[in-house]
């Protein structure tokens, strides 16, 4: 029998076998998004195992959280522009490796230093590999149809990766142990780095710019002074002296930063990015939006588990509902409708469900049941963001020039990243506060004392997730007035990088 015609369905570089490659290159991208999204969060439920197993005070516990956020949202920008320069297949290769080998040295730490600084060293790969997947798949997928099916899949992976993240670490814990939430990216990153290999193209890096190392002091230097701030005030307050230093050092760096991008022969960040009203609108309402989303994660984790008397797997599953929910509403309904509508048509009203889930979180009393106030939060909290974050990938994303698409992923990166470490810190500050008044308002004497202590914390938490509901609000109205482009699909979409064939 001859060998089939180039043309023909099937062959060695036919359309056919392109477009295959293509999808099941998706998968792998989605599985390093993925991997990088849940844990951020799969650890929360292992934390109490993990603390007694290594001997963690109270006070650094937190660590385990903050070790991974700061150094992943403080080297975003790096590695976003590493992506550029190198090449995104390199970087993304490199980046699961590294995350691997990371995880399994968290998975075997015998004292708490080992295990802070494995989580900081998971964050640092996760910083280079995140922005090399949204990159790869800005480059992959560029005919609107494909695009928007392909953002659609990778949205619903962004928007649900905390969720699972809860289900998986509740498993894990339960039926293995903590250290599980740490090996099981070991299997994940080396499917990955062989479906790399075998699946995805290799557009080269742009060799001929040099890194702005300024630029990467001032700017990296400046995000990690404001996610470690941030992240100072949930154990320390917002008044302790280092909290505000560090602050006001992030924002002059920040400062800094901006007006040498602005005369910078390479710049780590081309202004014309975050100059661009639409996308800088994109980037806003994401960090926004994941501060209402992030806020509920940590207090309905803790109502669960604490108030309610939840197990982890039972606390993780409780989570289902949304997680199904962003999935079926992001794919379904975001990637079939934004080829036909402008982006903040979904955007805007996704804001409004998710406020609206928000605030059947705020009616939460110590005996409040799942069925009747919980899940139609989650599951409206769910289908907006669905709504939310599908739009703002591809339009961020849309037009960028290739040289640009790595750094362009990491900004988007950036903001939730950012986003969430902000929102985590300040609202739980708000609950804390909060709980703490009400308790020395209505703590009478001892026999009433614990029944007093479980209602303020339960009123701290609906009083932070009154500001969520705001802040939510908020991301609508940015979306309303800043998203002001067309489709995506009317977007100049940047070249398609040919298929590497072997």
């Amino acid at each position: 029998m001859s060998a089939p015609h180039s043309g023909e369905t099937g062959a060695p570089g036919s359309p056919e076998r392109a477009t295959t490659r293509r999808w099941w290159g998706l998968v792998i991208i989605a599985l390093a998004q993925l991997m990088v999204v849940l844990d951020a969060t799969i650890v929360n439920i292992a934390l109490p195992s993990a603390q007694r197993a290594l001997g963690m005070s109270d006070g650094n516990r937190q660590w385990v959280i903050t070790a991974y956020t700061l150094a992943f949202g403080g080297l975003l920008l790096l590695g976003g522009r590493i992506a550029d320069l190198v090449g995104r297949k390199r970087t993304f290769v490199f980046g699961l490796i590294g995350f691997a080998l990371a995880s399994a040295f968290g998975g075997a730490a015998t004292t708490p230093g080992m295990l802070f600084g494995a989580r900081a060293l998971q964050g640092a790969f996760a910083a280079v590999l995140a922005p090399s997947a949204l990159s790869l798949l800005t480059t992959t997928f560029t005919e609107p149809k494909e695009r928007g099916k392909a953002f659609g899949v990778y949205s619903a992976l962004a928007g649900s990766g905390s969720a699972i993240g809860l289900i998986a670490g509740g498993l894990l814990t339960e039926y293995l142990n903590w250290r599980w939430c740490l090996y099981v990216n070991i299997p994940i990153a080396a499917v990955g780095v062989i479906g790399a290999f075998a699946l995805l193209p290799d557009p080269p890096g742009n060799a001929g710019a040099r890194l702005d190392i300024p630029g990467v002091l001032l700017g990296c230097g400046g995000l990690v002074a404001i996610v470690y701030g941030v992240s100072e005030a949930e154990p320390r307050g917002w008044t302790d002296p280092l909290v505000p230093a560090l602050l006001a050092g992030g924002t002059v760096l920040l400062t800094a930063f901006a007006f040498w991008q602005a005369k910078a022969p390479s710049p780590l960040l081309p202004l014309h990015i975050i100059g661009d009203r639409t996308r800088a609108g994109c980037f806003l309402t994401m960090a926004l939006a994941v501060i209402g989303m992030f806020g509920m994660f940590l207090f309905t984790t803790y109502y669960l588990q604490v108030i309610l008397g939840y197990s982890p797997v039972t606390t993780g599953l409780a989570f289902l509902p949304m997680t199904a929910a962003i999935v079926i509403c992001t794919t379904q309904i975001s990637a079939r409708l934004l080829r036909h509508v402008v982006p903040r048509v979904l955007m805007v009203p996704g804001t409004l469900l998710a406020t609206s889930g928000l605030l059947f979180f705020t009616h939460l009393k110590v005996d409040t049941d799942y069925a009747g106030h919980l899940l139609p939060g989650l599951i409206l909290l769910g289908l907006g963001m669905g709504l939310i974050f599908m739009p703002i990938f591809a339009t961020a994303t849309a037009g960028v020039a290739p040289q640009d698409s790595g750094v362009t992923s990491a900004t988007v990166n950036t903001s939730q990243q950012v986003g969430g470490s902000i929102g985590t810190a300040l609202l739980n500050t708000i609950a804390t506060t909060s709980g703490a008044a009400y308790i020395a308002a209505h703590l009478t004497g001892p026999a009433q004392k614990a029944l007093t202590v479980r209602e303020g914390i339960v009123h701290g938490y609906t009083v932070a997730i009154w500001w969520a509901g705001g802040i939510m609000l908020l991301a609508g109205l940015v979306a309303g007035l800043m998203v002001t482009s067309k489709a995506p699909v009317h977007a100049t979409a940047p070249a398609r990088v040919p298929e590497s064939v072997p």
